[in-house]
């Protein structure tokens, strides 16, 4: 039962600060500020399920499918890395871009289809958080003392990622009112932090990807 438990912490503790729901509540807020409630409701419904399914099967087939390929975690980083720094580059200036292309596209809402990309992939669950699974996933145990302890350890796992899932539903289904505490310029405020923090967190991982690379060809 400690091992079940253990490996349920390692899931939820290793993966919850690169999700950073908390975080990303304002950003989804401000992509979504077109949405009804309804509609903000369903897309963070959406959203946590994607991520789910998105985590559960880098956690489980990811390192087979990379292996398979011959592509290495360090790889996966930086192209990874590359797409977050993109993606974040952009919500910084989404200001300024509005602005330029005029309120008609400005008013453009995110609809159901984007609940993928961008809000799933990689404002959610980025490349970062993909390679934690993939790393957790190859460091499972592939035997155990009986197919019942193995069962054990991946429903563990397994309710690991349902409860980062379920916490991506909570903050981005309730991202108004915590953000409404801080008023609108506030609100700009922290998407702008988050954003920034966001482009940090991209060079970072591109930064690890090359310093693996840079380690195996030594």
């Amino acid at each position: 039962m400690n091992d079940v438990a253990n490996s349920f912490l390692l899931v939820y503790a290793g993966l919850f600060p690169i999700v950073n729901p908390l975080g990303s509540a304002p950003i989804f807020l401000d992509m979504t500020r077109h949405c009804t409630d309804e509609e903000r409701r369903a897309l963070a419904g959406r959203v946590a399920a994607n991520g789910f399914f998105l985590l559960l099967g880098s956690l489980f087939v990811g390192s087979h499918v990379l292996e398979f390929f011959g592509i290495t975690l360090p790889v996966v980083r930086i192209a990874g890395g590359l797409v977050v720094t993109a993606f974040a580059w952009q919500l910084l200036h989404a200001g300024e871009q509005q602005e330029k292309q005029g309120v008609t596209e400005a008013a453009r809402a995110i609809v159901p289809s984007d609940a993928f990309y961008p809000l799933t992939m990689p404002l959610t669950v980025g490349p970062g958080s993909i390679s934690v699974a993939i790393t957790l996933g190859s460091q499972r145990p592939k035997t155990a003392t009986g197919l019942a302890d193995l069962a054990l350890l991946g429903g563990a796992a397994v309710a690991g990622l349902a409860a980062i899932a379920a916490t991506i539903y909570l903050c981005y289904r309730f991202a108004e009112p915590m953000v409404a505490v801080l008023g609108v310029r506030g609100a700009n405020v922290l998407v702008r932090l988050s954003a920034f923090i966001l482009l940090c967190i991209g060079i970072e991982i591109i930064w690890s990807g090359c310093s693996a690379l840079l380690g195996l060809a030594r």
